[in-house]
């Protein structure tokens, strides 16, 4: 079992940077491949960006490519994930994803989530 907490969500506006972190309850942190997720009212879980195990692998979803970055300190077990250049389409709430392979960016390959945060952005 891991455990997932994430933080750092909030309201900001358009143009600016929030960075969510997420910690991990076990210490062998670095055998899980990392991943946040987003989910806007009435709309699916949207992957956003991944992170393998070592952290030497990331990838970032079409829709935040070069604002998003994500990353992880597997000493801390945690992920942070950076947002910059914000627009009101990234409100949602965010999740983190733990999940047991080298590296994933499907929802259904994570096994385990945190409780989500929420980030809103106003226009």
């Amino acid at each position: 079992q891991v455990q997932l907490v994430e933080s750092g969500g909030g309201l900001v506006q358009a143009g600016d940077s929030l960075r969510l972190s997420c910690a991990a309850s076990r210490r062998t942190f670095n055998t899980y491949a990392m991943g946040w997720f987003r989910q806007a009212p009435g709309k699916e879980r949207e992957w956003v960006a991944a992170i393998s195990r070592s952290g030497g692998s990331n990838g970032d979803a079409d829709s935040v490519v070069g604002r998003y970055t994500i990353s992880r300190d597997n000493a801390k077990n945690t992920q942070d994930l950076q947002m910059n250049s914000m627009n009101p389409e990234d409100a949602a709430v965010y999740y983190c994803a733990a999940t047991g392979s080298y590296y994933a960016v499907r929802g259904n390959d994570y096994n385990y989530w945190g409780q989500g945060t929420q980030v809103t952005v106003s226009s």
